[in-house]
């Protein structure tokens, strides 16, 4: 088994379910994969042992993945150190085969999946593939491991920063990760008490925050405001704010921005927290915990019996699997119908639009 893609709380949760039913429920053996696909491309590949004993402390209460992962190297387009852009699947096939490998279990987001599951088919080796996701933007899954313990954080988050707006008469904005959903952000802010939600979902309009902010003095004597937006929200008639490291466009800024129009606008006194990589680390909930313990068991289980090239799932309150070919290559965004949506409206909560 591997874990790919970002980071988050519930990665060892999982591992330690997939290698305590392989071994209790099915008699199998598990061998870790490290570093998830830069490990298959390393000759030999790097690997490590993953036995019971392995799991006798604290790793279910550990944040991040005992296995490391990685983000990018897409071994259908990696990127050499000469800059050369080559195909190197064959080579993550051969270091499949040269393990021996009867299944292989994968962790992982949207991006993680789609290219685990055309790796396992090139390489002809039965895949199973487990969602994990701060941004809950995988499809055909109510929740993806990590993101309850995201939401926790953000949501932790906004209870400390309300005193000290309160105490300041200012303007909070919180920003959280969230690059094409605004599942994370929508969360976070009901839970914290949010004034003003900004998602990628709906572009907003600058001046409908500053009105918010005003009625929020008026209407309710309150001299403070919260606003939450993800990373990746953008103003109607702009863009998304971009910073580049290594050579790359990530997104990040948009709160600075938006509390500098804000000042602008209104004179309201702002300041800006972005938790960044906050939202990825630490103990995972016990939410996640569950989550991840109940796909672990179900994706040895689908493997013993056979049954690959599926996706397990949280959905209606239970574990599933779906297809793979139906999660790879969609996306997930809000329901800006849905319940949570209902309930943001129905609180007075701004979107901007």
């Amino acid at each position: 088994m591997l874990t790919s893609g970002g980071d988050c709380s519930g990665l060892n949760a999982a591992i330690r379910a997939v290698v305590k039913r392989a071994i209790h429920g099915h008699d199998l053996e598990v061998v870790g994969i490290c570093d998830s696909t830069e490990g298959l491309l390393a000759n030999p590949p790097w690997t490590m042992p993953l036995a019971l004993d392995v799991f006798s402390g604290a790793v279910l209460r550990s944040g991040g993945t005992m296995l490391g992962t990685v983000n990018k190297g897409n071994p259908f387009s990696y990127q050499m150190p000469d800059g050369e852009i080559t195909d190197r699947s064959s080579q993550v096939v051969d270091s499949i085969h040269q393990l021996n490998l009867d299944g292989l279990i994968g962790i992982g987001g949207d991006g993680s999946m789609k290219i685990l599951h055309a790796l396992m088919l090139q390489a002809d080796i039965p895949f199973v593939g487990i969602p994990k996701t701060i941004d809950n933007d995988v499809p055909l899954t109510d929740f993806a491991i990590g993101f309850h313990t995201a939401v926790g954080v953000a949501s932790e988050a906004m209870d400390r920063l309300q005193p000290t707006a309160a105490s300041h008469h200012r303007v909070m904005i919180l920003e959280t990760m969230g690059r094409q959903a605004g599942h994370l952000a929508l969360s976070a802010g009901i839970a914290g008490g949010a004034d003003v939600i900004l998602i990628p979902e709906i572009p907003y309009d600058i001046a409908r925050i500053v009105q918010k902010i005003e009625d929020v003095s008026q209407d309710e004597k309150r001299n403070h405001a919260l606003i939450v937006c993800a990373e990746a929200a953008c103003p109607k008639d702009g863009e998304a704010v971009y910073a580049e490291q290594s050579g790359h466009k990530v997104y990040g800024g948009i709160a600075h921005k938006l509390g500098h129009d804000i000042h602008t606008l209104s004179g309201a006194e702002t300041r800006v927290t972005v938790l960044g990589h906050l939202q990825r680390g630490g103990s995972p909930s016990s939410f996640d915990r569950v989550l991840a313990s109940s796909f672990g068991v179900y994706a040895v289980d689908l493997l013993a019996s056979g049954v690959f090239g599926r996706m397990v799932s949280w959905w209606d309150g239970s574990v599933r699997d779906v297809d793979l070919s139906t999660v790879v290559d969609k996306e997930k965004s809000v329901n800006l119908m849905g319940s949570r949506m209902r309930a943001a409206r129905g609180l007075g909560i701004c979107f901007g639009d």
